[in-house]
């Protein structure tokens, strides 16, 4: 049986999604809140006694100036992954939506293993397009990412798993007078300022302060914005999101002047620290590139990140329905050129703001 999630009761949806393995917070309420451009619905199945056994929430937004609109559901859907009957229902839920708005593509980024074969050919049946294979961050979401598994574990035990360097660094940190505070909104436009000297170091496009501003109102105490300061400097901060039974590393930024403290190993160890104080099952470092040459550009982000001794892991990757395939086309090109030509100038625009090169690469 399928239930419309206009029709559910949100706070029974969110029970079950905050307590199943494949709960995340881009499928919550919460995460709608964020996204008040899109439209949030999405689909349940129940089974016989009536309690909810899959959901598949999608974020819906309306081409500017044409009648059709997309469907996405990152990390859609939540459910066993291996019963057809439970996704039958969801993806024929998601039709039905997909008439309801006009759909001309309804785009799923599930929590699956790359390796999950019978999963892959599933979605096939259903009429999904197979994911493309891109490197590094072709998709919404990433598609590669390091997860730490915390249960059982304490912070003793965690500290010792970790590279020699990244302790090292954790420790330099700490030796140099880095702190660390759990801060509000009063220290928002600090780490914005802190986010656009790092996109402009690294190439990609930042939001602005009134969207982390909204995420720490939005989400509330699922969400934390950690600073870290020199004296009374703030020189580098993190956005970490908890649901269910894990937290995730959503945004860091720091400053090129003050990078030799090493202060984002600080940071990452701080958030880890609030995750087993959760009781959480994972910490999740998000996104890696998946091309681990050495001389790959992004290579420093995965070495970063392997220093914490997660597990690297690869996901399926998105599966499209294309409803309207020329529309999917059409939309597609003009996507690619109009995200290139918006980097280009967003670097061009604030590359005079940026302060000089960083004393210290990570």
């Amino acid at each position: 049986m399928i239930e419309f999630l206009k029709d559910a009761d949100i706070s029974e949806y969110e029970s079950f999604l905050s307590s199943h393995p494949k709960g995340h917070f881009m499928q919550s309420a919460l995460w709608a809140r964020q996204k008040p451009q899109w439209v949030w619905d999405g689909v349940i199945s129940r089974g016989e006694d009536g309690s909810i056994r899959g959901s598949a929430a999608v974020l819906i937004r309306r081409l500017p100036g044409l009648p059709w609109t997309l469907m996405y559901g990152g990390r859609a859907p939540v459910c066993d992954i291996h019963d057809r009957e439970v996704l039958g229902e969801l993806f024929a839920g998601l039709r039905s939506l997909a008439k309801k708005y006009r759909a001309y593509l309804i785009k799923l980024d599930p929590d699956i293993p790359s390796d999950d074969e019978q999963f892959r050919r599933d979605m096939i049946s259903f009429g999904f397009k197979v994911p493309r294979a891109g490197k590094n961050f072709e998709g919404i979401q990433p598609r590669f990412v390091f997860r730490l598994y915390l249960l059982g574990r304490s912070q003793e035990e965690l500290l010792a798993s970790f590279h020699t360097k990244t302790r090292y660094n954790i420790r330099l940190a700490e030796r140099k007078g880095v702190r660390v505070e759990v801060r509000g909104e009063e220290a928002v436009d600090d780490f914005a300022r802190l986010m656009l000297e790092t996109g402009v170091r690294d190439g990609f496009v930042t939001r602005n302060a009134d969207y982390f501003r909204a995420m720490l109102k939005n989400l509330g105490d699922n969400a934390r914005l950690y600073m870290a300061y020199y004296g009374d400097v703030p020189i580098a901060g993190t956005i970490a999101v908890h649901y269910g039974d894990k937290v995730w590393y959503l945004y860091g930024a720091s400053s090129n002047e003050w990078r030799n403290l090493m202060p984002n190993y600080l940071l990452q160890w701080r958030m880890i620290c609030w995750a087993i104080e959760l009781g959480c099952r994972v910490y999740d470092f998000r996104g890696v590139s998946g091309d681990l040459s050495e001389d790959n550009p992004l290579y420093g982000l995965y070495k970063f990140k392997k220093g914490f001794n997660g597990e690297f892991t690869e996901f399926v990757g998105e599966f499209d329905m294309k409803i309207k395939p020329l529309v999917c086309f059409a939309v597609s090109r003009g996507t690619s050129l109009f995200m290139k030509l918006r980097k280009t100038l967003y670097i061009i625009k604030h590359r005079g703001a940026a302060p000089s090169a960083a004393k210290e690469e990570i």
